[in-house]
């Protein structure tokens, strides 16, 4: 295993614009882009917030390259979600085609995989191929995720001293991200025509945070609740208003005086 000892010995290493963005497999199922997106639409404003400088990355399906070897490809890992802290939106003026951590040398904060297999995959330990074994001792992320569409459930890790301890899931089967204040569980719900145990982000109280499509949905609810409520009080002013004149006519007659003729 060839890894990088320090920013002198890797200024002719190669960088993100070298290195293959790809390794030529398709995504295993429909479901794992949209759960991206999903988890990156609902997150994007508490990092902008804890970011207002914009110095954050997120990457879906994107490659970590964590050593070099003589198939490039095999010296990276791909998670399917991951979030770096503290580091430019762009490299070099440029989009990052994968994220190299000799080149840039912060480590993901969260990591995300969604099982499409048996789960294997995701929590093999085998020292330098298995992935949870380069999660844990290479690339040291905060917090790694794995997520199982089917039956719907997370498997939450903190890197604790130089290892992965299981998390345990708070009283809303939640599980707390503290750094940035949220939590992440799981949300039956539909997205994209898709009834799923999907996997959300919630805020320190458990409200789901949500994807600028539904806070625009949300928004135009509240919308037409106004108008209808405005369209009630218009319709009750005009009936209090028609059986104020009932009353008043009324009032005429009892008098002798016809208020048709008034």
């Amino acid at each position: 295993m060839t890894a990088p000892a320090s920013p002198e010995t890797t200024t002719s290493w190669p960088d993100h614009t070298q290195l293959p963005c790809s390794d030529g497999t398709f995504v295993k199922n429909s479901q794992e882009h949209p759960q991206s997106v999903l988890l990156t639409d609902s997150i994007e404003p508490v990092l902008k917030k804890r970011h207002p400088d914009g110095r954050f990355a997120i990457g879906q399906d994107t490659g970590i390259y964590w050593r070099l070897a003589d198939r490039p490809q095999d010296g990276a890992e791909s998670p399917d979600w991951f979030y770096v802290p503290d580091v430019p939106a762009l490299l070099g003026g440029q989009v990052r085609r994968s994220y190299v951590m000799w080149q840039e040398w912060v480590a993901p904060l969260i990591i995300l995989e969604f099982v499409s297999g048996d789960g294997s995959e995701e929590r093999d330990r085998t020292p330098v191929t298995g992935k949870f074994w380069v999660y844990e001792q290479v690339i040291r992320p905060g917090f790694y995720g794995i997520y199982e569409v089917n039956p719907g459930r997370i498997e939450m890790y903190h890197h604790v001293e130089n290892h992965f301890e299981l998390m345990a899931a708070n009283a809303r089967g939640h599980f707390e991200i503290a750094p940035l204040g949220v939590e992440l569980g799981i949300w039956q719900g539909s997205y994209l025509g898709m009834e799923l145990p999907w996997m959300r982000w919630f805020d320190g109280q458990g409200n789901l945070l949500l994807t600028g499509h539904e806070l625009v949905a949300q928004e135009q609810q509240r919308t037409e609740r106004l108008v209808a409520q405005e369209r009630q009080r218009g319709e009750r002013m005009v009936e209090q208003e028609r059986e104020r004149a009932e009353r008043l006519a009324a009032q005429l007659r009892a008098l002798g005086v016809d208020p048709d003729k008034t």
